[in-house]
């Protein structure tokens, strides 16, 4: 199967399927079959057999999956191998927290700079980050050519912000403005993530034993 026709919903598994087989490695697990992965991540294992299938099985019959192979190969399949070139766009309390607390590079990003507009910050380094001015936002990217920018500055100004982003060559948007950002161009890539959608996931959830 071509892997532009794979399902958005088994993409999005990917990244669950390689977390899980990360912490089974760590813990000394060699070998696991489908059942059991299944019964670890609350899915059936018919599920995760159709999945891997689009890209392969990489499974053996009796014997089931070789764990540090699988986990590698969803690796290649997400690209965590390729270390993509990131930017942070805002430096308030989401942007801080990424820089100081999320670990890029295991997940395939090399961080290479953050931007803002307040002079308090701009020049600085949190983290080992530099701070610029977004002033600064184009020259760097023609410079440094990063692939994708992380927005976490105001809502108000998301929208410009991703035109000129776009505008200068970046390939994808990681978006915690709170907005959700459709741009023309459709070779340019947008995942937006909303907090609120998985709080109140959870709000339906605990109230489903109530109905």
């Amino acid at each position: 199967m071509a892997k532009d026709r794979i399902s958005i919903a088994v993409i999005r598994r990917l990244p669950r399927y390689y977390r899980h087989l990360e912490e089974l490695l760590q813990s000394g697990v060699v070998r696991m079959s489908s059942r059991q992965l299944a019964q670890r991540m609350g899915i059936t294992a018919s599920q995760i057999r159709q999945d891997l299938n689009c890209f392969g099985g990489f499974g053996q019959q009796g014997y089931g999956y070789n764990v540090e192979y699988l986990k590698n190969e969803i690796a290649s399949i997400l690209g965590v191998n390729r270390l993509y070139k990131i930017i942070i766009l805002g430096v308030g309390n989401i942007g801080r927290a990424l820089i100081n607390n999320f670990n890029f590079e295991k997940r395939g990003f090399q961080l290479l700079a953050a931007f803002d507009v307040s002079e308090d910050v701009v020049g600085t380094d949190i983290g080992g980050v530099r701070v610029h001015h977004i002033n600064e936002l184009e020259a760097y990217i023609s410079e440094h050519k990063p692939d994708v920018a992380v927005l976490t500055l105001p809502r108000s100004a998301a929208p410009e912000v991703a035109v000129r982003l776009v505008n200068s060559g970046i390939h994808g948007l990681w978006n915690f403005t709170n907005i959700d950002l459709h741009l023309s161009d459709e070779r340019v890539k947008v995942e937006n993530v909303h907090f609120s959608d998985s709080l109140m996931t959870l709000c339906y959830r605990l109230g489903e034993d109530e109905k």
